[in-house]
């Protein structure tokens, strides 16, 4: 089948590759909410909490890179189909353990399947849309994300607190083998070049070597990564122990929030449509996350009263580099190295990410949330001039 013959179904593809990454988004990220329960509950601290929740972060960082070869290799729907069932196993073994340790343990395999659908669910959409579309379509890809924290802020918190983690952890076990099941029937691998022809037109050929462009841009998300999941990992704890918000009250702004950071997503990618680059919005979209952690910062400190209202403006912009960066590094890599190049992009994103929850809990603890918001404003800054200018 060819990008003319798939005609509307591409949108179709397009949207279980959205619920394969909210999916994941749910187990991996969805751990986060967990840290209240681990917290008052197991009593565990929040340092120890924290790298409780990071375990499947941990888990995707070593798996990312193994599963972009396999989707090169074998196709995106087989790597989809069979990376959610096994993270639904996963996910089902963790809601059945008693114990931090072996909890850990199944988060960090759950999350190690799960990194399927980093994977390849982008290619699937790189391959099917034309560069006119690709952008506005890898941004509503990349709305899977917060919607599936945002799904997972919805549902998680009050399962976790009202019938304890194992049914928290069910619920996600039962969204990645809805997905799987979705994947393996409806997903359609889009068409490459024989290995012949690639290699006559290049595509065969280490895109690594043919300049920094790919680097500069791993790097640049490696630290625009990191004020994001300090929102997303720290913003539940935040409002309840420093605004005094219920769980549930917290866990409805938070899935608000996300909503938004969905939309701005898909407005980001159809705004590098319009202008025919990635790149340029990619630089101003990172001025913007530093903006907004800095105002956060600061109207924690001084308790302003629009300090929740700059933290879904955080909660906006911190999310919209994902999905400028993930085209413009697949665009780059081309249809035989995009696996392994997305993967190695999702790598560095994820060890970064993986540090947050210990790292950043530890710094809450010692210096408190101003501290922690401001760091946060200053690590991405660094990410403004590594972007490429073309």
């Amino acid at each position: 089948m060819t990008v003319r013959d798939i005609g509307a179904r591409r949108w179709v593809i397009l949207a279980l590759g959205v619920f394969a990454q909210a999916a994941q988004a749910v187990l991996v990220n969805g751990a986060a909410f967990l840290i209240p329960t681990l917290h008052e509950d197991w009593g565990l601290t929040l340092a120890q909490a924290g790298t409780l929740s990071a375990a499947p972060l941990f888990g995707v960082v070593f798996s990312l890179v193994a599963w972009g070869a396999l989707a090169d290799r074998y196709g995106e729907r087989r790597v989809l189909a069979v990376g959610l069932a096994l993270a639904a196993a996963a996910a089902a073994a963790a809601a059945a353990s008693g114990t931090a340790p072996m909890l850990a343990l199944m988060l960090a395999l759950g999350g190690a399947a799960a990194a399927s659908a980093n994977a390849a669910s982008g290619r699937v959409v790189v391959g099917w849309f034309p560069p006119q579309q690709r952008g506005l379509a890898m941004g509503i890809r990349q709305m899977s994300l917060p919607l599936g924290v945002a799904v997972a802020a919805l549902a998680i918190p009050p399962l976790a607190r009202d019938h304890g983690i194992g049914s928290a952890l069910a619920f996600a076990a039962a969204v990645c083998a809805v997905a799987a099941v979705a994947c393996a029937i409806g997903i359609v691998d889009p068409p490459r070049p024989e290995r012949a022809r690639a290699a006559e037109l290049g595509l065969l050929d280490n895109p690594y070597r043919a300049g920094r462009s790919l680097q500069r841009i791993h790097a640049a998300s490696v630290l625009l990564v990191v004020p994001q999941y300090v929102v997303w990992t720290y913003a539940l704890v935040w409002l309840i122990s420093e605004r005094g918000w219920t769980e549930s009250a917290a866990g409805l702004v938070i899935t608000a929030a996300q909503f938004l950071g969905a939309l701005g997503r898909v407005a980001a990618g159809g705004w590098s449509d319009r202008v025919g680059s990635r790149l340029r919005p990619l630089r101003l979209v990172a001025l913007s996350v530093v903006l907004s952690m800095a105002a956060l910062a600061a109207a924690s400190l001084t308790d302003s009263a629009v300090a929740v209202t700059l933290l879904i403006v955080a909660s906006v912009t911190t999310v919209a580099p994902n999905g400028l960066a993930f085209t413009a590094v697949a665009e780059i890599a081309g249809p035989f190295w995009g696996g392994r190049a997305l993967g190695i992009q999702n790598t560095g994103q994820f060890v970064a990410a993986a540090c947050v929850g210990p790292a950043f809990g530890g710094l809450i603890a010692l210096a408190g949330f101003p501290a922690a918001f401001a760091l946060a404003a200053l690590i991405p800054a660094a990410a403004v001039p590594l972007v490429p200018r073309k």
